[in-house]
């Protein structure tokens, strides 16, 4: 599913326009991001937890050039769904 079809359902099931729910859309995701851009984490009941995540550092090596690299620590966003939601994904797509 896409940004553009989750605009659509949203906007067919609440009967809101398309036009109001893009925005309201943009606006819920700018609000996350600006949120994990602070360092906070966005908890929504139910569904799950968007939350800052520590890299620490590491060595690798760069094959090509056969030298060690050093990979700085560094923050990533990361989404940790909520167990209720796990349980409804694993439940109904059951791989036959």
């Amino acid at each position: 599913m896409t940004k553009a079809d989750l605009i659509t359902q949203i906007s067919e099931n609440t009967g809101i326009g398309k036009e109001t729910v893009r925005n309201t859309v943009e606006a819920f995701m700018a609000t996350i991001k600006n949120s994990l851009e602070n360092g906070d984490n966005v908890y929504l009941r139910n569904f799950g937890s968007f939350i800052v995540k520590k890299r620490a550092k590491k060595y690798a090596r760069h094959l090509s050039k056969n030298t060690a690299i050093i990979i700085p620590a560094h923050y990533i966003p990361s989404f940790k769904p909520s167990e209720k939601f796990v349980s409804l994904v694993k439940n109904n797509n059951a791989i036959s």
